[in-house]
């Protein structure tokens, strides 16, 4: 059994659906641990950077980018995800993202499904009321953006919002972050599913049955499966063809020169006032939580090099 990290493309019903399915609990994981995020948190921040991977996994350019920001009116602000497009020659999909406050802490919430009463974390209520942004940057002038109105906090049902109203592309959307007692990653992962345009009404219907049948992404990853045993599941009687598997994993292209850009971009004064503290500074990227030291001495350098 494939265990690492990794999505699967794929097509179904004579190439008139277009699909992908990953899991991620590696790459949530890692998030979680460098965050130290709290149990709504990683849930949240886990299915976006599924979606964000997902996402990535359909761009053509070689340098295209994707971020996916999310801002709310709940305590847990935002979640912004970026992604770059698989690399050309491994075709390793690299997935990053922070959540704006990582320690939030609030009720689980029930819900009723085919399986019973279970209880959910509360995402939604974490996240609030707000807005969903796609922007991907293919290299033109500017780039291309992408804005709806969160519709529940919950991130899938917000992506397949954004996909047909943003896009014109009906979509189902399924993201799930299980966690263990100790607060670790159990599973993760989730499926995107899009309709082609020239896609019959009668396979429409026959999929929205299907989706409406499913038990949860969660409950379906936690069985052990695979992306492409998740995809078989969701879709099951539409003679799904496999194209190819890309590996996924949360990495950060941070740096110190980078890092030190963000220390110029505060100004001369801030800089001024920081050198007079006579204290080292640590700045941690925002991304991965690295953290960078800049001793006084180099915080002098700094200034000097602005004039």
């Amino acid at each position: 059994m494939n265990t690492h990290d990794h999505i699967v493309r794929a097509t179904a019903a004579n190439g008139s659906i277009r699909a992908f399915a990953s899991t991620t609990v590696n790459t949530v994981e890692t998030a979680r641990a460098a965050h130290d995020t709290s149990p709504v948190v990683t849930a949240a921040l886990g299915r976006t950077l599924t979606a964000g991977a997902i996402m990535a996994a359909m761009m053509k350019g070689a340098d295209d980018l994707l971020t996916i920001q999310l801002r709310g009116s709940g305590p847990m602000k935002g979640i912004t995800v970026s992604a770059g497009s698989p690399d050309q020659e491994t075709g390793m999909v690299s997935v990053k993202g922070y959540a704006t406050v990582p320690e939030v802490i609030i009720g689980a919430r029930s819900e009723i499904t085919a399986e019973g009463e279970i209880r959910k974390l509360d995402v939604g209520s974490a996240i609030g009321t707000g807005t969903l942004s796609v922007i991907r940057d293919l290299g033109l002038k500017d780039p291309y953006i992408g804005q709806v109105e969160l519709q529940t906090g919950e991130v899938a049902e917000d992506l397949a919002y954004y996909f047909a109203v943003s896009e014109q592309v009906p979509s189902a959307v399924g993201l799930g972050v299980l966690m263990e007692r100790n607060n670790t990653v159990r599973a993760a992962g989730g499926f995107i599913i899009q309709m082609m345009p020239d896609a019959d009404e009668s396979v429409i219907s026959a999929l929205e049955n299907r989706l409406s049948a499913l038990p949860s992404v969660t409950t379906i990853l936690d069985g052990g499966s695979t992306p492409k045993e998740l995809l078989a599941t969701v879709l099951d009687g539409f003679d799904v063809e496999y194209n190819d598997e890309l590996p996924v994993r949360f990495y950060c292209n941070c740096d110190r020169e980078r890092v030190e850009k963000v220390l110029i971009s505060l100004g001369p004064a801030e800089l001024d006032d920081m050198i007079k503290d006579g204290r080292d500074i640590e700045l941690k990227c925002r991304f991965c939580a690295k953290p960078y030291q800049f001793p006084i001495d180099d915080l002098k350098k700094i200034r000097q090099e602005m004039g």
